[in-house]
């Protein structure tokens, strides 16, 4: 029979995490951040993550809550972004920063749930991505402490296509943390629209993986076609209150004026 999986508090779900953990986050901007989580894991003082997110969030935001309370060591994403904090510590040499393409960091989350070390793909070719020399950390006073290695290259012939490829490898981690608008409590879960994003694939790359849902259904009223990731990669999964299921933060609001 599956296993209940439904953790009593975040705090209880996040309190294993050790200092120095690897952590995959989903969520793309503040969309779909598992914001519940993330602040359970700062009350709790954990520090020195090595953490694989799209980014960082924003400044007192999401992922950005653990930056400014230095909790950081290095982050691999694709983007800065919006988190003028994230830029601050990267060019003062105060945290370690692997830039990644997007699709790329996406396929090598994948890649790390799926058991498949290492993949090759033509973005970054003839760039410091596949070359080296893409500033990991910085000194103080701007110096650049820690370079990437370059990276091997192959070619190949596709879609009668013959081009250079750049070797990635897959990339699994500690734990992963991720937000679904429901799930069960076998740890089925599904995402709301783009909230979807990189959620999943975090999820998959965690070697513990724990859920906030905003919903909790019976097992059964997901159907099959309406899970997007199935109880296997999921091993906590927390309730949210209603009210923190409500909230939710806009990182640039726009709005235009109705005339009649």
């Amino acid at each position: 029979m599956p296993v209940n999986k439904i953790a009593g508090s975040a705090a209880a779900a996040v309190a294993d995490i050790p200092d120095g953990a690897s952590l995959a986050v989903g969520g793309f901007g503040l969309c779909g951040i598992p914001t519940v989580l993330i602040e359970a894991l700062a009350d709790a003082g954990t520090t020195d993550l090595d953490v694989t997110s799209n980014n960082c969030g924003t400044d007192g935001r999401g992922l950005g809550i653990l930056l400014e309370r230095r909790r950081i060591r290095r982050i691999t994403a694709s983007y800065i972004g919006e988190n003028k904090e994230f830029a601050r510590q990267y060019l003062a040499g105060e945290v370690e920063v692997e830039l990644t393409p997007q699709g790329t960091l996406a396929e090598r989350l994948r890649a790390g749930g799926c058991g498949i070390p290492a993949f090759y793909t033509p973005a970054g070719v003839g760039t410091v991505i596949a070359d080296g020399g893409m500033p990991l950390r910085y000194g103080p006073d701007g110096e650049v402490r820690l370079s990437s290695p370059p990276k091997e290259t192959r070619r190949f012939t596709a879609e009668g296509v013959e081009r250079d490829y750049v070797l990635e490898h897959g990339l699994p981690t500690d734990f992963a943390l991720v937000r679904a608008a429901r799930g069960d409590r076998y740890g089925n879960l599904a995402f709301h629209s783009s909230a979807r994003n990189f959620n999943p694939l975090a999820a998959m790359a965690g070697r513990v993986t724990i859920a906030e849902v905003e919903e909790l259904v019976e097992p059964g009223e997901l159907g099959p076609d309406e899970v997007h990731l199935p109880g296997i990669y999921v091993h906590r999964v927390v309730v949210l209150t209603a009210e923190q299921a409500a909230a939710k933060d806009i990182e640039k609001l726009t709005a235009r004026e109705v005339t009649a």
